[in-house]
């Protein structure tokens, strides 16, 4: 019944959609509304619909709903999950178009992947493929989405995960590692410096020693790479600070082991090192014939481990994600949901 009702919809207007829910504002804690719209459109057209909560952590300035959608067929185990986020990075950029692309926060990280996964899946549906579509929160912050969505798997055989990477295959997906770096001092009036002691100095000479560390790289991949994201401390250019915190993002292309060794003898007696949050390495599977690349960002996908063997493919250029100019080709729109669709057959059909 949930198939026929599916069949006789007229075709998805990904554009249309995508510049919908780009309207939405769903900046990572604040994704209840776009969910709630989401649900409404499946619903409608003829998904059976299931939300999962996820919990606001300390984090959120938010208490709204929040909460993943599963849509499927009431009952059927899918062979094939289509699966990308909800949450978009800040600021709320409302959309636009013109004769060649789509504008707006989202646009290609990750609501134009929505659409073209949500028309995609019905095209599979139509012709009797078992597919089910997973839309999580929290991807752009800790993957919270993903975490809850894992304990809750359809037993599917394969998730292919939406992210920007061009329509190509990623055959391996960068991890990352969150670390913040912390020193203490002891206040002092500036003009005696003697009397105290600088966390702030300290903890630059902390981060000139990170900087130096050789960081891991792979043949295939590339290197790790290490950005200082934030660094804050002081009290007063006349006193002498007695703290002072910077947080890094490393990009890892392989076991975090030894950059963790690395980072803890770098600011030894200098400061303290915290790792907050780890995003393992991943390396992915392809099919024949198809172009790949290497994806240098973190995805859901280490956390989505119960939901079938890993794909990573979607429309939209990773390069103008997170960015004011954020934007996705209308013709790469179309072209994914072709693909999509084919790859999904191909994973479906038992084809390399």
């Amino acid at each position: 019944m949930d198939t026929h009702k599916a069949s006789s919809h007229a075709a998805l207007d990904a554009v249309a959609l995508t510049r919908q829910l780009i309207d939405i504002e769903s900046i990572t804690y604040n994704e209840g509304a776009v969910g709630h719209f989401l649900a409404d459109v499946l619903t409608a057209r003829g998904f059976h619909v299931e939300t999962m909560p996820v919990e606001h952590d300390h984090e959120s300035r938010h208490a709204g709903d929040r909460f993943n959608i599963y849509a499927g067929i009431r009952g059927e185990q899918p062979d094939v999950v289509f699966s990308t986020h909800m949450d978009t990075v800040p600021p709320f950029i409302p959309s636009s178009e013109d004769d060649n692309f789509i504008y707006g926060r989202g646009a290609c990280d990750a609501k134009g992947i929505i659409a073209a996964q949500v028309a995609a899946a019905e095209r599979l549906r139509a012709d009797g493929f078992k597919v089910g579509l997973l839309f999580v929160v929290g991807e752009e912050r800790d993957s919270a989405g993903a975490k809850v969505a894992n304990q809750s798997p359809r037993g599917s055989r394969f998730l292919i995960n939406g992210e920007p990477t061009d329509n190509r295959i990623a055959v391996a997906s960068k991890g990352a590692l969150r670390v913040h770096v912390h020193a203490s001092g002891k206040m002092a009036h500036s003009a005696y410096p003697e009397l105290g002691e600088s966390a702030t100095h300290k903890l630059v000479e902390a981060l000139d020693r990170v900087l130096r560390i050789e960081l891991p790289v792979s043949e295939d991949v590339g290197p790790s790479t290490l950005n200082i994201g934030t660094i804050e401390g002081g009290r007063a250019t006349n006193v002498i600070a007695d703290k002072a915190d910077a947080h890094l993002l490393i990009r890892l292309v392989g076991p975090s082991e030894e950059t963790r060794n690395a980072i803890q003898q770098a600011v030894a007696g200098l400061a303290e090192a915290e790792f907050t949050l780890e995003i393992p390495f991943k390396r992915l599977r392809h099919l024949e014939g198809l172009p790949t690349m290497i994806a240098a960002f973190t995805t859901d996908v280490p956390w989505l481990t119960q939901w079938g063997e890993p794909l990573l493919l979607g429309p939209g250029s990773i390069h103008v994600a997170h960015t004011p100019h954020e934007k996705l080709s209308k013709r790469e729109l179309a072209e994914a949901i072709d693909l999509y669709t084919e790859v999904a057959r191909r994973l479906m059909n038992g084809e390399a």
